[in-house]
């Protein structure tokens, strides 16, 4: 059973009210434009019928308007002939013409009436339909945010966010630890040691010995500084 039982019901219908009384709003509307888009074939179906049938009455109410025209003249000539008894049998066959004209008129006011109706009723239920279709996007657009929004608040509350900023904070204590050796290595380096001066003067004293041979060689001897163990004078 559909969820309309009439075209009535539809027409009526507070589709707000229905979706929040469903448990799936989304399959609820689906089901509502399939059952209106269905009625409104259905509805269109019958107005063609009547348009049908209003267009077999019009032809047979001008074969009939013929007709008494020709009992009509058959009535006139049977007169104009002294022929009472056939002009009276003629004018009894044109007034049934005329009881099956009337008959056929207000058949056809019904059907006039009828087609207004369901005008009426198709033109309520392409709006409602519209309202429906227009819910319908409403709500695909609220479920595809609302998928997005979860895909969000699933990555955020999984774990994975965490664990990877968890890895670059272990990346950083890697640096900072590579870092830390580096700096290590350049700790107590700043001063030379007493060994290091030592050594210094040791290097310095052997250059100032070769220098003097050099210029001992070149007879440009001069002393340049006082031996141990002598004075001048």
């Amino acid at each position: 059973m559909g969820i309309f039982s009439r075209l009535t019901d539809i027409v009526n219908s507070n589709i707000t009210t229905l979706l929040d009384r469903a448990e799936d709003p989304a399959k609820m509307i689906r089901l509502i434009v399939q059952e209106m888009e269905d009625t409104l074939v259905e509805v269109r179906s019958d107005a063609a019928r009547l348009i049908a049938n209003r267009k077999e009455i019009s032809r047979r109410l001008a074969r009939l308007a013929e007709a008494k025209d020709e009992w009509q003249k058959r009535a006139e000539l049977a007169v104009q002939k002294g022929r009472e008894d056939l002009a009276r049998a003629a004018l009894v066959e044109k007034a049934k013409l005329e009881e099956l004209n009337k008959s056929l008129e207000q058949e056809d006011t019904a059907l006039k009436d009828r087609m207004g109706e369901l005008e009426s009723d198709i033109t309520r239920l392409q709006g409602k339909l519209a309202e429906a279709k227009a819910k319908q996007a409403s709500l695909m657009a609220r479920a595809q945010t609302a998928n997005a929004r979860f895909a969000v608040r699933e990555q955020l509350y999984d774990g994975r966010v965490d664990n990877a900023l968890a890895r670059f904070d272990t990346i950083e204590q890697k640096l900072d630890e590579m870092e830390g050796r580096v700096e290590a290595f350049d700790l107590g380096r700043s001063g030379k040691s007493l060994v290091d001066e030592i050594a210094d003067l040791e290097a310095e004293t052997q250059i100032e010995d070769e220098l003097q041979k050099l210029k001992s060689g070149l007879g440009l001897n001069s002393p340049s500084r006082s031996e141990p163990g002598r004075s001048d004078g």
